[in-house]
């Protein structure tokens, strides 16, 4: 059962059934987020987190809450806005899939909830590879600020995941865990951390990425300032030169009719001999 918390009347049912516990009801009219779990009166309840979903936009950026209550005979998730993986739920339903227990309820639900993560990090994984194929042709290399999206995105999906590892890790611990639960929340639980290294994976593929273009940047400015600081060795005995005949000063040389040309002779000298002996050291390739 799919519920929509958003609607006053679903509200009201939750608070009068007498289906489930008082945690349980505590937990799915709950106003919080933050994901958890909690075991009571043989109901295994939880707050995990997905992506919302628009009618016209399947993956967005929010993320909203999904409540989950098993209980032996029913399996109610509820939520305030549309999520990703409830409609995959729809789909495997429609695909023939079986659900004749609770154990299998909640392996097609968190079965969905992580497909929904999946295909997000695949796209982000290959958002990831066109900028690297990118930046090794040279010819439309990305910047920083052009992966600060996927990075941001990233680090959402793993909060997400690993606050969902740790409520499962919480059921997996906790002793009142009906035994028809165990071993597929066990199973979950190992799902959810691969899911984890697969965008752990992506975002050290992506810090790679970031620190070659850092690099990259790094020897561009060096090779700037190189050439900066060369032009000014070269300019500085020239400059010396005409800055001494500017002088308003008697008993200048050259102040004949050729004393110009010497003056100039005399800067462009200074200035070879700077070149030369700086090709010497090795300044020059």
């Amino acid at each position: 059962m799919h519920l929509n918390l958003a609607d006053h009347g679903t509200r009201l049912w939750i608070e009068q059934a007498a289906i489930f516990p008082s945690g349980a009801r505590e937990l799915l009219l709950a106003t919080d987020t933050h994901q958890r779990a909690l075991v009571d009166g043989g109901a295994v309840c939880c707050i995990l987190h997905d992506f919302e979903r628009d009618f016209d936009v399947r993956d967005t950026a929010r993320i909203g809450a999904l409540r989950v209550a098993v209980l032996p005979d029913l399996i109610v998730t509820a939520r305030r806005h549309p999520l990703g993986s409830a409609d995959i739920v729809s789909q495997r339903i429609r695909d023939g899939a079986r659900v004749d227990g609770a154990a299998s309820a909640l392996d097609v639900l968190i079965g969905a909830l992580s497909r929904n993560l999946d295909i997000v990090i695949r796209n982000l994984a290959a958002d990831v590879q066109a900028a690297e194929d990118a930046f090794l042709d040279g010819h439309h290399p990305p910047t920083s600020r052009n992966l600060l999206a996927i990075r941001r995105r990233l680090a959402q999906i793993h909060r997400m995941l690993d606050g969902a590892q740790r409520v499962f890790r919480r059921l997996e611990q906790d002793d009142d865990l009906p035994e028809a639960l165990r071993s597929t929340v066990e199973k979950l639980s190992q799902r959810l951390q691969g899911l984890d290294a697969d965008a752990l994976a992506v975002q050290g593929q992506l810090r790679l990425l970031r620190d070659e273009l850092d690099l990259q940047a790094n020897q561009r400015t060096n090779q700037n300032l190189y050439v900066l600081s060369l032009m000014t060795a070269l300019m500085l005995p020239a400059t010396l030169v005409t800055g001494l005949f500017g002088m308003n000063t008697g008993g200048l040389p050259f102040t004949g009719p050729e004393g110009t040309l010497a003056a100039g002779a005399i800067a462009a000298g200074t200035a070879l001999a700077t070149y030369l002996f700086l090709r010497s050291k090795g300044f020059f390739p």
